[in-house]
This record gives C-alpha cells, structure tokens and sequence, in this order.
C-alpha cells in the first residue's frame, strides 16, 4: 500500500532516473541525512550514474551538495566516484569522498552544525536550487512524516526552489509523532528565545511542510539505512570511561552536579562514547535525560533500564541488532525520544542553558590545551568538526576523549602543539585518556602543561613532552604560553604514502635538542 496519500503528489510519482534527470548541472542540492540515517538512496545513485554518462560523452557536469552531517555510500560515495561533486558542505565520513577532498577535486566548507540553517537563510553559500528528502509517509494534506533523521530537512525544505521527496516504505510508520520540528519565522533583531527549558521540552509540531508547488517529483523506495556495529568497549575505551565516570561523581560530591540525575547528556559518534554510556548504565545514577545529536546503542540500553528517561536528538546512530530492537520496541520508546532539526538540538543557548554534559572524541590535544579533531598532519580532513563545537564551547561539562596513542604507539595523541586547531584552549575543559583525566578549569597555561603531560601523555612519550616543555620554559622569548615552534612542528613529520591517503609514518619518538 502506498504511504504516498496526497493526491496533488500522488500526480507526481516517478522512478528515480526520471527524477534524477531533472536535476542539470551546476546547482546546488540539499539532501537529507545524518550519520547515515534517513538519506535518500535511489535519486543519488541515478544521479551520479546520469553524471557518469555525461562525463564519458565529454560533457562537464557536478554539483554542490549539502546535507546535515554525514550519509552513506549509496549518496556521498556514489557522487565521489563519479566525479559529481564540486562543492561538499558540513560534514562527511565516506572514504572516496575524504580521498577527493584531501586530492583537491572537491571544495570542501567543513563548519559548525548549528550555523548551517543560518547561513543558508542568508545565501551565504548561494542559491538552493533542488533539495532530496527522504521521508517516512505523506499525508492526505500533504504534510511529511520525517524519517530516522531531521538534520537540516526543514530548511532544505524551506530554502530550495524545486523539490524531491523520496517515500521510504523501510522506515517505520510508527516514527510518526516522534519528530519536534520547531518553525521560527522571525530573524535577528526579531528573534525570539528558544523554549527548551527542559531536555524533554517539546516546542513544535511532528511533521514537516512543503509547499506541493515546488515538488517536481515524488519516488517510492524500500531501502535500508546505513547501520553499522559498534564494537564492544576494549580495554583502553574501558579505562577511558571509567576516568569521565569518577570524575562525575567527584563534581557530584562538589555540588557541581545533581546527585543521581547529573545534568543532560551529549556523547559523539563511536566507541569510545558507546563505552560511557555503558558505563554510565552500570552507575549508581539514574533518571538522566539526554541533549544530543544521535541515538545511539547505548542510549537505547539506558531508555530500557529507566537509567535514561528522555533522549533528544536529531538522529539516530544504531548497530543493526540495536535497529532490530528499536522496531520491536517502538512504542515504548515513542514517547521517550525526540528527534528535533539540527539547527536546534545543536543550539548553543539551549545547549548552555540546560548545563549540558559534553562527551566528544579528538585526533590530538596539545600540552596547553588545544584540540585538534579533524585533521591529519594539519592539512588532511578525516571527517570534519561537526557538532563537537557546538557543544563544546556552550557544555557546562565538557570533555574530550582519546586514546593516548595511535598506529600501535607510533603516534602520540598528546603533542607540544597541535598540526591543526579545531577547539582552542579556550573551549577545551577536561582532556581524557587511557591513562588519567585532566581537569583544565581555572588553570594557566603552564599549569595546563603540566596537568596533561601528567596525567593523559602515554608513558613512552611523557619523557620527550617534559623535555620539550622544560627547554621551552628556558628558551621561549614568551613565557605566558612558551613553545619552540621548530621543535613543536617536528612532531608531525609528513610522509604520505598510501592510496587512502592515510597517514603512514608519523615520528614522535625523539625530539633533537638544538
């Protein structure tokens, strides 16, 4: 049975190479999507064969593609073999399309999640010419139950002159009323507060609108979202969470935090966060709430044992097993979950009004505090910053976790200074290893120095890093933030060779003194 129930729409069904056929070159698209979830899967993949062809007769073709975060191979990974994409914005994770970037082939703007709605309102990334939107069903009066995932649909939805909607008879009906889509209509200096005083707070209304006129087609697809497992906790993501865990409670017995319920959690995408929620559903604490941007596996664990009674975010991020679980348990977990549109739920004044608790992973920090959670060698993107910034600058709590070593040791994540900065000294508050926590708060640069090197460095390098940082206490014609660049810099030895584009050799293991 069709979920297509409007019949203005109905008119307009097509198959996807019709669809994709409508879209010329030199525009720019908004699709749906985030960490691969409710991505549009059949329009993409015609489109980058149509980009293909065009491409064997001699004829220029890409576009620019915009989404909310990361999708999936059927639309990012499609579009970069093909050769389709000029321009990629916020964020992305596929490999071919990493490989690309790093190659120079695609313009990448790696940005905050949270400003994306505002700078398309303001045309600060040109015109939106066609949007792609998956969603779950439309109904008789043409209003759109969203899918696993808002991200940035609405403003698509609002901002593109011409639009597809992909129906996806995958995504469970029963998603219908989970959504919180928020319609603000007035802009700075008319802008009212947004009214989340609680985690849990619903302000709008569960389904999306579009205007019919603007939809040129419709498609109707049973596809599968991109579910990847996430691996059980290891010993040093173990020890990692157990580190954030006793510091919890020690701001607890502070008075820092609300015993049992602590304050609103926000955990990024991985293992590592996966392995603290664990721990956290393991704790003395319960009835927490959650302000994040996915659902992960271990939020569905915590909803089910009442150590989490709400969980917000704008998608989901599950493992197939938890996937299957989730369908199962739907309508248990209807009322308990709140997808809201990325513009919100990475907010920076809800974020800082509800004193978020802020858990976020990083390729390196450096011993006054920076953070670097992008690149490679300072010049190679790996994904992008995503809404890390968002929640780290505006968290009540806000950590940053690794392990303290990568590449079986070659590489020391604690180095004299970052390659590249993705979250000043500024923004950085706790920096969380294997191998200890440092609580950076209230704490000058050289007393920062000192903590991390103490307590996150690996023990292999803790003789290089205080060598470095004594010689630069001595020789540094500043003594505020004191640093030998030359020496710094020669952390990050360059030599790239392998068709990933990944680094190969990166010499940390002795410093030369000058």
């Amino acid at each position: 049975m069709s979920r297509i129930l409007n019949k203005a729409l109905r008119s307009k069904i097509m198959s996807g190479e019709e669809a994709a056929a409508l879209i010329p070159t030199d525009v720019n698209v908004g699709m749906s999507g985030f960490t691969g979830s409710g991505y549009p899967k059949e329009v993409p993949r015609a489109l980058a064969m149509q980009i293909a062809r065009a491409h064997i007769e001699g004829k220029p073709f890409q576009i620019g593609v915009w989404t909310g975060a990361s999708t999936a191979p059927e639309l990012d990974g499609a579009l970069a073999m093909a050769d389709a994409m000029r321009l990629r914005l916020p964020y992305q994770s596929e490999p071919v399309t990493r490989k690309r970037i790093n190659a120079g082939d695609i313009e990448y703007v790696d940005l905050h999640l949270s400003h994306v709605p505002q700078y398309v309102g303001y045309g600060f990334f040109g015109k939106l010419d066609f949007a792609i939107v998956e969603v779950t069903a439309i109904r008789e009066d043409g209003r759109l139950i969203p899918a696993s995932s808002l991200g940035n649909n609405k403003t698509w939805l609002d901002h593109a002159e011409k639009v597809i909607l992909e129906v996806n008879s995958w995504q469970n009906e029963k998603l219908e009323g989970m959504h919180d889509i928020f319609y603000q209509t007035a802009d700075p200096p008319n802008r009212q507060p947004i009214p989340i005083i609680h985690a849990y707070d619903r302000i709008g209304v569960p389904y999306l609108r579009c205007d019919p006129s603007k939809v040129v087609a419709v498609v109707e697809t049973n596809e599968h979202d991109r579910n990847s497992p996430f691996s059980p906790p290891n010993e040093i993501s173990s020890r990692i969470a157990d580190h954030i865990l006793d510091f919890l409670e020690h701001e607890v017995r502070k008075g820092r935090l609300p015993d049992k319920t602590l304050l609103p959690l926000q955990s990024g995408v991985g293992n590592i966060a996966n392995a603290v929620l664990i721990g956290l559903q393991k704790s003395r604490f319960e009835g927490m709430t959650s302000y994040t941007e996915v659902i992960q596996d271990g939020m569905l664990d915590m909803l089910d044992t009442g150590t989490l009674l709400s969980a917000s975010a704008t998608a989901f991020s599950l493992s197939p097993k938890a996937l299957e679980r989730f369908n199962q348990n739907i309508d248990f977990y209807h009322d308990k979950i709140i997808l809201r549109s990325q513009g919100i739920s990475n907010h920076p004044e809800v974020i800082r009004r509800l004193g978020v608790i802020a858990m976020n992973g990083m390729v390196e920090a450096d011993i006054y505090g920076n953070v670097n959670s992008t690149h490679i060698m300072g010049t190679k993107i790996q994904n992008g910053v995503g809404g890390s910034g968002d929640f780290a600058r505006n968290a009540f709590l806000s950590f940053f976790m690794t392990p303290s070593t990568a590449k079986n040791g070659a590489i020391s994540a604690i180095v004299p200074m970052v390659s590249h900065v993705d979250h000043t000294e500024h923004d950085t508050q706790i920096i969380v290893t294997e191998h200890g926590l440092a609580d950076l708060r209230g704490l000058s640069p050289k007393q920062r120095a000192r903590l991390i090197i103490d307590k996150c460095a690996h023990p292999d390098y803790k003789p290089a890093l205080d060598e470095y940082f004594h010689r630069a206490l001595a020789m540094s014609p500043g003594k505020q933030t004191p640093h030998l660049l030359e020496e710094a810099f020669s952390w990050h030895t360059r030599f790239i060779a392998t068709d990933d584009m990944q680094l190969h050799n990166h010499n940390h293991n002795h410093l030369i003194s000058s």
